[in-house]
């Protein structure tokens, strides 16, 4: 019989976004004695702030920058793995953002799949925090490993689990973070082929925000009960 689990959700935040529960099924990282198995992927603040992933994943399309860093950092009240670049961003820049995130409080530093082994190895002896490296195949993953690489982010698109399985061939003991997909089927596949936590990309204000006014728009005694309430 599985224990009773109390819970206490509130009046205002019980809409709350809640990642799978799919994802409970993975093994999950232990990374400063936290056991993390959900990483939401996002930079909004209001999401991190209303979502029950156990940590951040906060990468974005752009040059990583300190104050974006800081605002996640001070928002979070869940573990941060910040992207430093790799991609856009190269050498001592990365480097040097990693630092920063360090010192900041994150609690990983996530590389995109073109970073250099020489900047993986690098990054490994001056930060004291888990390198995680992207990649988007199972091609040359040895050279990560042997660079430093503390886990491997596997974004493979609908290849993912493929990726995964192939690697967990090689690397029976290596933590791996991969994306889930859409649904509950995909993402057990990706724990079924060797995931350890998984990534999940949740929907953006904006779409969550229009599903609430289209039932307001449909149910105003909804709208009316919400201000009897307050």
């Amino acid at each position: 019989m599985e224990p009773f689990i109390p819970e206490f959700e509130g009046n205002l935040r019980r809409h709350m976004l809640k990642v799978p529960e799919s994802i409970r099924q993975a093994s999950g990282i232990k990374i400063f004695g936290k056991l993390l198995k959900s990483f939401v992927f996002t930079t909004d603040v209001s999401v991190i702030r209303n979502v029950n992933a156990d940590a951040v994943i906060a990468v974005y399309p752009f040059t990583p920058q300190p104050i974006i860093t800081q605002a996640i950092m001070l928002s979070a009240d869940i573990p941060v793995f910040c992207g430093i670049g790799g991609g856009i961003t190269m050498g001592k820049r990365v480097i040097n953002n990693a630092l920063n995130a360090e010192f900041q409080g994150a609690m990983g530093v996530v590389v995109n799949a073109p970073t250099a082994n020489d900047i993986i190895a690098l990054l490994c002896e001056t930060v004291d925090l888990p390198v995680v490296v992207t990649v988007v195949s199972d091609e040359d993953i040895s050279s990560r490993v042997e660079a430093g690489a503390s886990i491997i982010n596997v974004s493979g698109g609908p290849h993912t689990a493929d990726i995964v399985a192939s690697i967990r061939s090689q690397y029976p003991k290596l933590p791996i973070i991969a994306t889930g997909g859409p649904t509950d089927e995909s993402i057990s596949k990706t724990i079924r082929a060797g995931a350890n936590a998984v990534t999940w990309t949740p929907p953006s204000s904006a779409e969550i925000l229009a599903g609430i006014m289209r039932r307001y728009r449909t149910h105003p005694e909804d709208l009316q009960s919400r201000r009897l309430e307050n």
